[in-house]
């Protein structure tokens, strides 16, 4: 009763914490500014940026430990809506929208758009058929859902593949975001660095589960956008007088434009380099656009660690209210990041291109140490080695050309104060940013995979006594476990982060998108159509993710509509017959029991106690 109390007078006085908090982080951004004015040298600021905000973090989460299995899975199902919604908002930025989504656009111009169309989508999806009907059910993990919608541990087995699978190529994906930060403000090596990030990130959520992830992510939120708003914020009253970036970046992209029409008359870009801003399908054709924002869409409304946040909720009403606060969050974000790509671009082109060789400034040469800026085709390290690497390609004019320059997506957020000039303490701030959007993602999805693991596998599975202790010993360790696995991936860069993100959502979408909906809203769905359709549709999905981007598969195209499928898209090619295959292998097996029609029925109902009642001891 006493640890009850405790928490409901911590619920009642949100406000007055996270306003005390958010007033204390904005002094101390303030204390940083000034001491950098006086002369305390940037490495030390950035020193200060990342330990002191990771402090915060870990000592939320040390704060919220427990012993309370439902505390550790669900947060007691007792957090408000908005902060709920706050929560979801940094689970969901993640390293991809905080570090990749500008760099995307600033790449990919119009066709970039698809992923903020796709990601926003999915949250009607969310809210109309999924979050307040997983919350009516009471589970505490996806796959605990879909073993009492269809019976037995077939399913939930299935749904644990399922959940694996998305969410370790999405951990992968954040661990590498912590490490490109990390390893750009402390000075070391990137494989180093995944592991510091990999401390933050078992310091929030390992001792408190879902209760401490849930308030860190609520002032990692408070942190990430703070950081996202203030640089573009600054960069438009600059440039426009005007501290509204969402309306300036138009005027941005028209001079963007003047200095391309400049570029080309003084021989620094050839037409054929500069894509235009405006003009759709540039980089993908048509069919791949729209399947982007399909597969996107649905792979939001499927993902496990983004459907857990709804589990935490008082009642079926909060989930619902609560995906709306998590889309206000998230839009918030969203509705800058054409800004952000938009000022940055234009940064580069006033300050970089058609500068001499010798003038290049520093900027370049940090991240080129760290791989992610190339100028000539190379890692720009040095002057010398720029210089041969030109003489080489044949760019030997000593200035700087457009085609010369090749900024790495995912580093255009955390370089854009360097690019643009501002103060050092404003590049100290969009890492912290950066940091907390990978690891609120992070501690969400190593959250997700443990308590499957431990609830779903070993409690459900192996060992239904098991006592409270030895059930959290087991969640903690398994976190552990797949937190290292995570780390020691990311150090081998597999890839970029917005693609990993991206194979994360189709496996998600092909594998619990169609069980989840047609298991809530088709009480003719079966066991047997259920697994079928998962094995299915999951299964091709997967085949054709892998073997496009690992086995030497050439994309499969379609005549006339596409030349070929993106892997990132490759849900498109699974999902529909995991549908076909789950609604025809339903229809030819006998019929869901009477109990579990009404079980279905109450689902749907919006009022009334929660379905299932965990055992707590």
């Amino acid at each position: 009763m006493a640890a009850r109390s405790g928490a409901g007078d911590f619920t009642s006085n949100l406000g007055r914490i996270y306003g005390i908090y958010t007033g204390g982080f904005l002094g101390f951004v303030i204390l940083l500014a000034i001491l950098e004015q006086v002369g305390v040298p940037n490495r030390i600021i950035g020193y200060l940026f990342v330990f002191f905000t990771l402090a915060v973090y870990a000592g939320i989460g040390i704060l919220s430990r427990t012993m309370q299995v439902s505390e550790y899975y669900v947060a007691g199902r007792r957090v408000p809506a908005v902060y709920n919604g706050m929560a979801t908002g940094a689970d969901w930025m993640s390293g991809a929208s905080f570090v990749g989504m500008a760099g995307t656009l600033y790449a990919l111009g119009y066709d970039g758009l698809a992923y903020v169309l796709g990601w926003t989508g999915g949250y009607v999806l969310v809210a109309v058929l999924v979050a307040p009907y997983l919350r009516k059910v009471g589970a505490y993990t996806v796959p605990d859902f879909l073993a009492a919608r269809f019976g037995g541990n077939l399913a939930r087995f299935l749904g644990i593949i399922v959940l694996l699978c998305c969410s370790f190529t999405y951990v992968v994906a954040q661990v590498y975001a912590t490490g490109i930060i990390a390893s750009r403000f402390l000075g070391i090596s990137f494989e180093v660095a995944v592991y510091v990030g990999l401390a933050g990130i078992l310091l929030c959520s390992m001792l408190g589960g879902m209760r401490a992830v849930t308030w860190t992510q609520v002032a990692q939120y408070i942190v990430l956008i703070v950081a996202y708003l203030v640089p573009v914020v600054l960069l438009s009253t600059q440039k426009y007088g005007l501290p509204i970036p969402q309306l300036t970046y138009g005027q941005a992209l028209q001079d963007i434009t003047a200095l391309e029409q400049q570029m080309l008359a003084n021989g620094l870009a050839a037409a054929a380099t500069l894509k235009p801003h405006f003009a759709p399908f540039t980089n993908l054709d048509p069919f791949n656009f729209f399947a982007l924002i399909f597969c996107l869409m649905l792979g939001t409304a499927s993902l496990p660690h983004v459907l857990m946040r709804y589990f935490t909720t008082p009642s079926v009403r909060d989930a619902r209210k609560s995906v709306a606060w998590s889309l206000l969050f998230i839009f918030i974000l969203y509705f800058t990041a054409p800004a952000y790509a938009a000022f940055a671009k234009l940064e580069v082109y006033q300050n970089v291109i058609g500068v001499s060789m010798d003038a290049l400034p520093q900027w370049i040469y940090t991240y080129g140490n760290l791989g992610l800026v190339k100028v000539c085709g190379v890692n720009a390290t040095a002057l010398e080695a720029i210089r041969a690497a030109c003489v080489a390609t044949g760019s030997a004019d000593n200035i700087l050309a457009h085609a010369d320059l090749a900024i790495n997506n995912d580093v255009i957020v955390i370089a854009m104060p360097e690019i643009a000039g501002l103060p050092y303490v404003i590049a100290g701030l969009v890492a912290a940013g950066g940091l907390a959007a990978a690891l609120s993602t992070a501690d969400g999805l190593l959250l997700a995979i443990a308590n499957a693991l431990s609830h779903d596998i070993y409690y459900k599975m192996i060992d239904p006594n098991a006592a409270t202790k030895r059930r959290l010993v087991v969640a903690r360790t398994l976190l552990v476990v797949v937190a290292v696995c995570a780390a020691w991936v990311a150090a081998t860069k597999p890839a970029d982060i917005l693609s990993m993100v991206a194979w994360a959502f189709s496996l998600a979408a092909a594998g619990n998108f169609p069980v989840i909906v047609l298991g809530i809203w088709w009480k003719r769905c079966t066991t047997a159509g259920a697994v079928s359709g998962m094995i299915v549709g999951f299964g091709m999905t997967l085949f054709y993710l892998v073997m496009t981007k690992y086995g030497g598969m050439p994309l499969w195209g379609i005549p006339g509509v596409t030349g070929g499928i993106q892997n990132i898209s490759a849900a498109i090619i699974g999902l529909p017959f995991g549908v076909a295959v789950m609604i025809i292998v339903s229809l030819m097996t006998p019929a869901p029991s009477r109990e579990m029609q009404d079980f279905i029925d109450e689902i749907r109902r919006p009022r009334g106690p929660t379905m299932m009642v965990e055992k707590t001891s």
